[in-house]
């Protein structure tokens, strides 16, 4: 056989073993931190302004992934969190976070503007809790925090000019004294031209040496890996660009129990967020290089992906027995809710929405239920029963964002109204609308985000089966106001009288339509 044919089999079977497409998560799931114990990995994940936050995620091969727990509830009870005074936590909130594992304790570091406060929360049992929390000032953008063999633990964080200190030994803040500049321009082997400083830091410590990651945006560029590394953490540090691929970039290191390493990083993909990729890593001279020829590959070797549903989204039927049941971990709510407005209980097998304050529009108003979208084209349905509705209340179906959409009944001069209303040019507009002469009906988005189309129709239907498309196509957009990828919302909201309640059979999501 020849050298030439040999060669040909073995790449022809290396392609065939190739079972893992690029994103791994067709899903807004940004700012990743990974770490391996064992034969596991645990991911977490930024929500911002939404309730449960910081999102964990685990998984056994790096590509599987579905929801455990989140790190809280709720962050604080202030105005922006709360939707009160006319405030607002949309793209605040608590931003990118930093999970670690050390002496069989589960961290996970984050911070907001929203309240100025950086956290710190710690469990035992990361998939079943309960969750410690401490909470100090300032807010420490984009930290990475490392437990270093010396028992110290070090912190690392900011934009442009990354600072180091060390953290108290309870972790209740940092230790006075230890604060320094780490790189005093760490943008600079992107080149003088910065859009976006260096940030989003992530260290690791690999064979005795530290690597720092952050991703930096040369301008007329795209979002770029930057890594730099050092013989101690102090440094000093030499830098260097690590990837240049469609805008692919800030996230870290993982290494699996047989030794491969991996990066985590994400892109942004339009209106459906933020999506992750993994690319592979070998390292050359003491650097870890990113993916292949300088590009993050379609195809992995690595056990074939199941898909989102029903591990980061699924369908819901409410159907609960428990006394006081929860909500499966694929539902947040848009900022904190009320809890003694919804129920899964007053009306078995239907989550039931009740107004309790009157707002203008689906981004002030309380307790909408939502769960993430997905590509490259999904569906979201669900059937309403709108019979308990007062006077100028607003129930249905929305795609959220700021420039949101909204299917759903409307009453007005006591009759009931089937509306689409359309945000896409930032204003609230009723694109359509007709009579409604029955207190069920079923309501439907589409969503098609393949190659950036970035659109969604929206549909009604009287009996569940014929579908009648209502008002007019919705360009999604992805605005950094709200900074995160469309949402299905569930939302009832009253306009004039408080105390109508709307009921919602199942909500049903699907990769097609």
């Amino acid at each position: 056989m020849s050298i030439f044919l040999m060669l040909s089999i073995l790449c022809w079977g290396s392609a065939q073993n190739k079972k893992v497409h690029n994103p791994i998560i067709f899903a807004d799931v940004p700012d990743m931190s990974m770490v391996r114990v064992g034969n596991n990995y645990y991911m977490s994940s930024t929500t911002m302004h939404m309730s449960p936050g910081v999102p964990i995620m685990k998984s056994t091969d790096l590509v599987n992934w579905k929801l455990v727990n989140y790190a809280y509830d709720t962050l604080a009870d202030v105005d922006a969190l709360t939707l009160e005074n006319g405030k607002n936590a949309y793209g605040r909130g608590s931003w990118a976070s930093c999970i670690r594992y050390h002496k069989g304790t589960f961290y996970v570091f984050t911070f907001a503007a929203t309240t100025g406060k950086t956290y710190v929360y710690s469990t035992k049992n990361i998939e079943k809790g309960p969750w410690k929390v401490k909470s100090f000032e300032p807010s420490y953008h984009d930290l990475t925090v490392h437990f270093d063999d010396d028992g110290k633990v070090y912190m690392i964080w900011g934009n442009g000019k990354l600072m180091m200190a060390e953290l108290k030994p309870d972790l209740s803040g940092v230790k006075e004294g230890t604060e320094r500049i780490l790189i005093e321009n760490a943008s600079a082997p992107a080149g003088d031209d910065i859009m976006l400083g260096a940030e989003g830091s992530q260290l690791f410590k690999v064979n005795g040496k530290y690597y720092l990651f952050n991703i930096t945006w040369p301008r007329n560029g795209m979002r770029t890996v930057l890594i730099h590394r050092a013989n101690a953490i102090t440094g000093p540090y030499e830098g260097k660009v690590a990837l240049q691929d469609r805008g692919i970039a800030q996230g870290g290191l993982i290494d699996t129990p047989d030794g491969e390493w991996f990066a985590y990083l994400f892109r942004d993909y339009g209106s459906v967020g933020r999506i992750p990729y993994l690319a592979p890593v070998i390292w050359e001279n003491g650097w870890p290089i990113l993916g292949v020829e300088g590009k993050v590959p379609d195809t992995l070797d690595l056990p074939a992906g199941k898909g989102p549903i029903p591990y980061i989204v699924a369908s819901d039927e409410f159907n609960r027995t428990e006394k006081n049941p929860k909500l499966p971990l694929v539902w947040q709510w848009n900022h904190n809710p009320v809890d003694s407005l919804w129920s899964l209980t007053d009306r078995k097998g239907y989550l039931r929405l009740t107004t309790g304050r009157i707002d203008e529009d689906l981004v002030q108003a309380r307790n909408t239920l939502t769960q993430r979208t997905i590509g490259p084209v999904c569906s979201g349905t669900t059937a309403l029963d709108v019979s308990n509705m007062k006077e100028g209340d607003f129930a249905g179906l929305a795609l959220l964002q700021k420039k949101y959409g909204q299917i759903g009944v409307k009453i007005e001069n006591g009759a009931k109204k089937l509306v689409m209303v359309s945000a896409e040019n930032d204003q609230p507009k009723e694109m359509e609308s007709l009579p409604l002469h029955q207190n069920v009906v079923y309501l439907r988005a589409d969503c098609d985000f393949t190659e950036l189309k970035d659109t969604a129709h929206f549909y009604y239907s009287l009996d569940g089966k014929k579908w009648i498309q209502l008002g007019s196509q919705l360009k999604m957009s992805y605005t950094l106001p709200h900074f995160m990828g469309y949402r299905f919302g569930l939302f009832n909201y009253a306009t004039k009288k408080i105390g109508g309640h709307a009921d919602f059979d199942y909500f049903k999501i699907t990769d097609s339509y």
